[in-house]
Protein backbone atom coordinates (compact mmCIF):
# COMPACT_ATOMS: atom_id res chain seq x y z
CA UNK A 1 0.00 0.00 0.00
CA UNK A 2 2.87 2.35 0.72
CA UNK A 3 5.53 0.94 -1.58
CA UNK A 4 7.23 3.82 -3.34
CA UNK A 5 6.33 7.49 -3.43
CA UNK A 6 3.64 8.81 -5.74
CA UNK A 7 3.17 12.41 -6.87
CA UNK A 8 1.78 14.52 -4.06
CA UNK A 9 -1.84 15.56 -4.42
CA UNK A 10 -3.96 18.18 -2.67
CA UNK A 11 -3.68 18.66 1.11
CA UNK A 12 -0.54 16.52 1.22
CA UNK A 13 -2.30 13.30 0.21
CA UNK A 14 -0.65 10.93 -2.21
CA UNK A 15 -2.72 9.93 -5.24
CA UNK A 16 -2.40 6.56 -6.94
CA UNK A 17 -4.47 4.78 -9.55
CA UNK A 18 -6.52 1.90 -8.24
CA UNK A 19 -8.28 -1.01 -9.88
CA UNK A 20 -10.22 -0.52 -13.10
CA UNK A 21 -13.34 -1.92 -11.43
CA UNK A 22 -15.20 -1.24 -8.22
CA UNK A 23 -15.37 -4.88 -7.25
CA UNK A 24 -18.47 -6.85 -6.26
CA UNK A 25 -21.44 -4.96 -4.91
CA UNK A 26 -23.03 -5.69 -1.55
CA UNK A 27 -26.61 -6.68 -0.87
CA UNK A 28 -29.11 -7.94 -3.43
CA UNK A 29 -30.68 -6.79 -6.67
CA UNK A 30 -29.22 -5.07 -9.69
CA UNK A 31 -26.20 -2.74 -9.33
CA UNK A 32 -28.55 0.26 -9.57
CA UNK A 33 -30.59 -1.04 -6.63
CA UNK A 34 -27.92 -2.30 -4.27
CA UNK A 35 -26.40 -0.16 -1.60
CA UNK A 36 -22.74 -0.10 -0.69
CA UNK A 37 -21.08 -0.94 2.59
CA UNK A 38 -18.33 1.46 3.68
CA UNK A 39 -16.39 0.67 6.83
CA UNK A 40 -14.06 2.89 8.83
CA UNK A 41 -11.23 1.10 10.59
CA UNK A 42 -7.97 1.79 12.35
CA UNK A 43 -6.05 1.77 15.62
CA UNK A 44 -7.15 3.70 18.69
CA UNK A 45 -7.49 7.47 18.53
CA UNK A 46 -7.88 7.76 14.77
CA UNK A 47 -11.23 9.53 14.92
CA UNK A 48 -13.45 6.78 13.53
CA UNK A 49 -16.63 7.95 15.29
CA UNK A 50 -16.11 11.57 14.26
CA UNK A 51 -15.34 10.72 10.65
CA UNK A 52 -18.23 8.26 10.36
CA UNK A 53 -20.64 11.00 11.40
CA UNK A 54 -19.07 13.48 8.97
CA UNK A 55 -19.33 10.92 6.21
CA UNK A 56 -23.03 10.42 6.98
CA UNK A 57 -23.59 14.16 6.65
CA UNK A 58 -21.57 14.19 3.43
CA UNK A 59 -23.83 11.57 1.85
CA UNK A 60 -26.98 13.30 3.06
CA UNK A 61 -25.81 16.60 1.55
CA UNK A 62 -25.64 14.83 -1.82
CA UNK A 63 -29.01 13.16 -1.49
CA UNK A 64 -27.57 9.67 -1.01
CA UNK A 65 -29.71 7.51 1.35
CA UNK A 66 -27.38 6.50 4.17
CA UNK A 67 -27.47 4.43 7.34
CA UNK A 68 -24.83 5.06 10.02
CA UNK A 69 -24.00 2.32 12.50
CA UNK A 70 -21.13 1.02 14.60
CA UNK A 71 -19.46 -2.07 16.02
CA UNK A 72 -20.03 -3.42 18.50
CA UNK A 73 -23.51 -1.95 18.65
CA UNK A 74 -26.17 -0.73 16.28
CA UNK A 75 -28.82 -3.12 17.62
CA UNK A 76 -30.30 -3.80 21.05
CA UNK A 77 -28.16 -6.92 21.42
CA UNK A 78 -25.08 -5.26 20.01
CA UNK A 79 -25.28 -2.36 22.43
CA UNK A 80 -25.62 -4.76 25.37
CA UNK A 81 -22.55 -6.67 24.17
CA UNK A 82 -20.71 -3.37 23.82
CA UNK A 83 -21.36 -2.77 27.52
CA UNK A 84 -19.66 -6.11 28.22
CA UNK A 85 -16.76 -5.87 25.79
CA UNK A 86 -15.43 -2.33 26.16
CA UNK A 87 -15.46 -1.31 29.86
CA UNK A 88 -12.48 -2.12 32.03
CA UNK A 89 -12.53 -5.56 33.63
CA UNK A 90 -13.74 -5.16 37.22
CA UNK A 91 -12.44 -8.55 38.35
CA UNK A 92 -8.93 -7.88 37.12
CA UNK A 93 -8.98 -11.16 35.20
CA UNK A 94 -8.08 -10.70 31.51
CA UNK A 95 -10.61 -11.59 28.85
CA UNK A 96 -9.79 -14.61 26.73
CA UNK A 97 -9.13 -13.44 23.17
CA UNK A 98 -11.27 -16.17 21.59
CA UNK A 99 -14.14 -15.22 23.92
CA UNK A 100 -13.74 -11.62 22.76
CA UNK A 101 -13.83 -12.76 19.14
CA UNK A 102 -16.98 -14.82 19.71
CA UNK A 103 -18.77 -11.90 21.37
CA UNK A 104 -17.72 -9.38 18.72
CA UNK A 105 -18.94 -11.75 16.03
CA UNK A 106 -22.23 -12.33 17.83
CA UNK A 107 -22.82 -8.56 17.82
CA UNK A 108 -21.74 -8.47 14.16
CA UNK A 109 -24.13 -11.23 13.15
CA UNK A 110 -27.07 -9.36 14.68
CA UNK A 111 -25.99 -6.09 13.06
CA UNK A 112 -25.62 -7.66 9.62
CA UNK A 113 -28.98 -9.44 9.72
CA UNK A 114 -30.99 -6.70 11.45
CA UNK A 115 -29.49 -3.50 10.00
CA UNK A 116 -26.86 -3.81 7.29
CA UNK A 117 -28.33 -6.30 4.82
CA UNK A 118 -31.84 -4.77 4.90
CA UNK A 119 -30.37 -1.30 4.31
CA UNK A 120 -28.24 -2.53 1.40
CA UNK A 121 -31.23 -4.30 -0.11
CA UNK A 122 -33.13 -1.00 0.04
CA UNK A 123 -30.37 0.72 -1.92
CA UNK A 124 -28.97 2.59 1.06
CA UNK A 125 -25.27 3.23 1.63
CA UNK A 126 -24.19 1.89 5.01
CA UNK A 127 -21.36 3.56 6.93
CA UNK A 128 -20.10 1.36 9.77
CA UNK A 129 -17.48 2.43 12.31
CA UNK A 130 -15.48 -0.80 12.64
CA UNK A 131 -16.37 -4.15 11.14
CA UNK A 132 -14.76 -7.56 10.75
CA UNK A 133 -11.26 -6.22 10.04
CA UNK A 134 -11.10 -4.99 13.64
CA UNK A 135 -11.49 -8.51 15.00
CA UNK A 136 -8.74 -9.76 12.72
CA UNK A 137 -6.44 -6.90 13.77
CA UNK A 138 -7.15 -6.94 17.52
CA UNK A 139 -7.82 -10.57 18.38
CA UNK A 140 -5.69 -11.93 15.55
CA UNK A 141 -2.59 -9.80 15.02
CA UNK A 142 -2.81 -8.20 18.47
CA UNK A 143 -3.77 -11.09 20.75
CA UNK A 144 -2.50 -14.01 18.68
CA UNK A 145 -5.63 -15.93 17.73
CA UNK A 146 -4.92 -17.66 14.38
CA UNK A 147 -6.32 -15.52 11.59
CA UNK A 148 -7.74 -18.58 9.80
CA UNK A 149 -9.80 -19.36 12.90
CA UNK A 150 -11.12 -15.81 13.00
CA UNK A 151 -11.96 -15.92 9.30
CA UNK A 152 -14.18 -18.90 10.00
CA UNK A 153 -16.07 -16.98 12.67
CA UNK A 154 -16.34 -14.00 10.35
CA UNK A 155 -17.88 -16.14 7.61
CA UNK A 156 -20.59 -17.31 10.00
CA UNK A 157 -21.25 -13.79 11.29
CA UNK A 158 -21.46 -12.07 7.91
CA UNK A 159 -22.52 -14.84 5.51
CA UNK A 160 -19.72 -13.62 3.27
CA UNK A 161 -20.66 -9.93 3.28
CA UNK A 162 -17.58 -7.81 2.57
CA UNK A 163 -17.23 -4.02 2.53
CA UNK A 164 -17.13 -2.30 -0.84
CA UNK A 165 -14.70 0.25 0.60
CA UNK A 166 -12.73 0.36 3.84
CA UNK A 167 -11.25 3.63 5.08
CA UNK A 168 -8.22 2.90 7.25
CA UNK A 169 -7.49 5.85 9.55
CA UNK A 170 -3.84 5.22 10.27
CA UNK A 171 -1.59 6.97 12.77
CA UNK A 172 1.27 6.07 15.13
CA UNK A 173 0.13 4.17 18.21
CA UNK A 174 1.53 6.71 20.65
CA UNK A 175 -0.29 9.57 18.94
CA UNK A 176 -3.58 7.72 18.93
CA UNK A 177 -3.44 6.65 22.57
CA UNK A 178 -2.50 10.18 23.66
CA UNK A 179 -5.69 11.52 22.05
CA UNK A 180 -8.01 9.46 24.22
CA UNK A 181 -9.81 11.45 26.90
CA UNK A 182 -9.82 9.81 30.37
CA UNK A 183 -13.55 9.17 30.19
CA UNK A 184 -13.22 7.57 26.76
CA UNK A 185 -10.63 4.93 27.66
CA UNK A 186 -11.85 1.40 26.97
CA UNK A 187 -10.53 -1.91 28.25
CA UNK A 188 -8.32 -2.15 25.19
CA UNK A 189 -6.45 1.05 26.04
CA UNK A 190 -6.39 0.43 29.80
CA UNK A 191 -5.41 -3.24 29.92
CA UNK A 192 -3.20 -3.79 26.86
CA UNK A 193 0.34 -2.51 26.44
CA UNK A 194 1.80 -0.41 23.64
CA UNK A 195 3.28 -3.45 21.92
CA UNK A 196 -0.20 -4.94 21.61
CA UNK A 197 -1.42 -1.78 19.90
CA UNK A 198 1.60 -1.76 17.61
CA UNK A 199 0.74 -5.29 16.51
CA UNK A 200 -2.86 -4.17 15.92
CA UNK A 201 -1.72 -1.28 13.72
CA UNK A 202 0.64 -3.57 11.82
CA UNK A 203 -2.28 -5.96 11.35
CA UNK A 204 -4.48 -3.29 9.82
CA UNK A 205 -1.71 -2.31 7.43
CA UNK A 206 -1.14 -5.95 6.49
CA UNK A 207 -4.85 -6.33 5.72
CA UNK A 208 -4.70 -3.20 3.56
CA UNK A 209 -1.71 -4.56 1.63
CA UNK A 210 -3.61 -7.79 1.06
CA UNK A 211 -6.68 -6.06 -0.41
CA UNK A 212 -5.48 -2.83 -2.04
CA UNK A 213 -8.64 -2.49 -4.15
CA UNK A 214 -10.83 -2.36 -1.03
CA UNK A 215 -8.74 -0.25 1.35
CA UNK A 216 -7.98 3.45 1.32
CA UNK A 217 -5.37 4.54 3.85
CA UNK A 218 -5.81 8.05 5.23
CA UNK A 219 -3.27 9.83 7.42
CA UNK A 220 -5.27 10.33 10.62
CA UNK A 221 -2.64 12.64 12.09
CA UNK A 222 -3.94 15.35 9.77
CA UNK A 223 -6.55 17.77 11.09
CA UNK A 224 -10.19 16.69 11.20
CA UNK A 225 -11.23 18.75 8.17
CA UNK A 226 -8.42 17.42 6.00
CA UNK A 227 -9.19 13.82 6.94
CA UNK A 228 -12.90 14.37 6.22
CA UNK A 229 -12.05 15.87 2.83
CA UNK A 230 -9.86 12.92 1.86
CA UNK A 231 -12.55 10.44 2.91
CA UNK A 232 -15.23 12.35 1.00
CA UNK A 233 -13.09 12.31 -2.15
CA UNK A 234 -12.59 8.56 -1.96
CA UNK A 235 -16.26 7.70 -1.39
CA UNK A 236 -17.42 10.09 -4.12
CA UNK A 237 -15.25 8.20 -6.54
CA UNK A 238 -16.65 4.89 -5.33
CA UNK A 239 -20.15 6.09 -6.13
CA UNK A 240 -19.22 7.05 -9.69
CA UNK A 241 -19.81 3.54 -10.99
CA UNK A 242 -19.46 4.70 -14.60
CA UNK A 243 -15.86 5.82 -14.11
CA UNK A 244 -13.36 3.48 -15.86
CA UNK A 245 -10.96 3.90 -12.94
CA UNK A 246 -11.20 5.10 -9.38
CA UNK A 247 -8.62 7.12 -7.55
CA UNK A 248 -7.40 5.89 -4.20
CA UNK A 249 -5.97 8.19 -1.57
CA UNK A 250 -2.78 6.95 0.02
CA UNK A 251 -0.70 8.44 2.80
CA UNK A 252 2.91 9.26 1.95
CA UNK A 253 5.33 6.37 2.32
Amino acid sequence: MRAGRMPAGPRGAVLARGSATLGPMSGRGTPAQRGRLITIEGPEGGGKTTQAERLRRHFESRGVPVTLTREPGGTWLGERLREVLLPRTETGAPHDAVTDALLFNAARRQLVTEVIRPALADGRTVVCARFSDSTIAYQGYGAGVPVERLRGLEAVATDGLRPDLTILLDLPVESGLARKAPGDVSRFEAEFDVEFHRRVRAGFLALARGEPDRFVIVDAEADVETVASMIASSVDLLHRASEPERLLLRTPS
